[in-house]
């Protein structure tokens, strides 16, 4: 199978709505900088930033375009839609129930998504990656949508960010083509009170030191790049955090207990240790004392993955639970699915899934464009853990006995569902952040 990121990125160039946009590109540069050009050629969405572009014309004849909707995707998207739903339907769905048993995700397909391109979307094509757009890579099985999330969405974009050039060049063609990442903030005691951590890093000749214990990381049994948060000065509270780069070989770096859990089984959580880790100076992420900022700018991203991946669970759960009422099981004498009272309530849980739909797409056209998109995110994430956890409930007693049993697919759903509700930030702090922004608006 082709990558599906260069099959993508062949078609993006060779299409006529490609050629008019970089010839619109074009003519737009030639009388910029150097800096100006490139810094407005890189996102290939079809979405126009609604802030005013200083460098575009104002006598720009726009009566001949018409509004899109939010869900509305390119000819390139529409492709990569494709081709992802037909990796996972082809690749990833034979092995799902045998990967949820084992605990523990198929190497096989980890080499698949980098080969594939999955693992490097946002990553410039000067470093490896796919230099794709954000939307283009927001639906995956939930298992392994999450892992795909955490390295695309925190780890990659933390890089991306925050790193200097020289590192962009030494860890992105890593992380594009072979290198699975972990996020490392997480720890026993804090929970949602991320800023309270209590791995300490210390200063040496070299570099720094890293001393303590992270709690619930995604990917760390399998990842090899670890970006760890601790506090270098303790004194000034939060505002100490510091992000580091963390090699899995580095000596006192170790994987501690492996978790055993509800749901999403076969994503590795488990405790990591560090005892006295000998950081160099170049694996500093950042600045000193900025990993606070850092924290809450990545996360605020990964919740549209988040959301994403819930509501491509609820769908999902749906579509498994619809064939089966409509095709299937019968009572009375006929076909559970044409019940009224089960035809509403599908169609009521369809109405929810499209809506939560709505709120991640709007939430990722908006980082895209480069609007404020933090009470957008919050809102989509909140709101698709909560059709999530609902309608895979519902999906099993739809199904009846076939809900409970594990030869399908109903009941592993909703377990998987429930994680919706607490990582990335729990229902209640995505509830306060909106409660947040709504109050700094309407107060006067």
């Amino acid at each position: 199978m082709a990558s599906l990121a260069r099959t993508a990125r062949t078609a993006l160039r060779s299409s006529t709505l490609a050629s008019t946009c970089r010839t619109a590109t074009q003519q737009t540069q030639r009388s910029r900088t150097p800096h100006q050009a490139t810094k407005s050629a890189r996102c290939i969405s079809t979405t126009a930033p609604s802030r005013k572009d200083p460098y575009m014309p104002d006598d720009i004849d726009t009566s001949s375009l018409h509004p899109t909707p939010i869900t509305f995707f390119s000819e390139t998207e529409v492709m990569l839609c494709e081709s992802v739903s037909k990796f996972a339907n082809e690749v990833i769905a034979p092995k799902v129930r045998e990967m949820d048993e084992a605990e523990k995700i198929d190497p096989v397909i980890i080499e698949q998504l980098f080969e594939q391109g999955l693992m490097g979307f946002d990553i410039p094509e000067e470093y490896g990656g796919a230099g794709m757009n954000f939307t283009s890579a927001i639906r995956v099985d939930p298992s392994v949508s999450v892992m795909v999330d955490v390295h695309n969405t925190l780890v990659v974009t933390a890089i991306l960010k925050y790193g200097t050039e020289e590192s962009k060049r030494k860890w992105l063609p890593k992380l594009a083509t072979n290198t699975l990442g972990s996020f490392c903030l997480s720890e026993p005691i804090p929970g949602s009170d991320a800023f309270a951590l209590k791995t300490r890093a210390t200063k040496t000749d070299s570099g720094y030191k890293i001393s303590g214990s992270k709690m619930w990381i995604t990917n760390s049994n399998e990842a090899d790049f670890f970006i760890v948060f601790a506090n270098l000065y303790p004194e000034k509270g939060y505002k100490g955090i510091t992000a580091f780069v963390v090699d899995r070989e580095m000596k006192g770096f170790s994987i501690a207990k492996k978790e055993k859990k509800l749901g999403i089984k076969a994503s590795s959580t488990c405790v990591v240790n560090f005892d006295d880790v000998e950081v160099p100076r170049e694996n500093l992420l950042g600045k000193e004392g900025e990993g606070y900022k850092y924290t809450i700018g990545l996360l605020n991203e990964g919740r549209i993955g988040i959301a994403a991946q819930m509501t491509g669970l609820a769908l999902g759960a749906w579509e498994n639970a619809a064939r089966y009422v409509w095709n299937d099981r019968k009572q009375l004498g006929k076909l559970v699915g044409e019940f009224q009272g089960m035809q509403h309530q599908l169609a009521q849980a369809w109405t929810e899934i499209q809506a939560a739909r709505s709120l991640v797409f709007n939430a990722a056209r908006k980082k895209e464009s480069g609007e404020d998109f933090v009470t957008d995110a919050t809102m989509a994430k909140l709101y698709a853990s909560q059709i999530a956890g609902k309608i895979s409930s519902q999906a099993v007693e739809w199904m009846g006995g076939m809900g409970l049993v594990r030869d399908g697919i109903a009941e592993k759903m909703y377990r998987d569902s429930k994680i919706g509700a607490i990582y990335e930030g729990t229902s209640n702090i995505q509830l306060t952040t909106i409660a947040k922004a709504l109050q700094k608006r309407y107060t006067y």
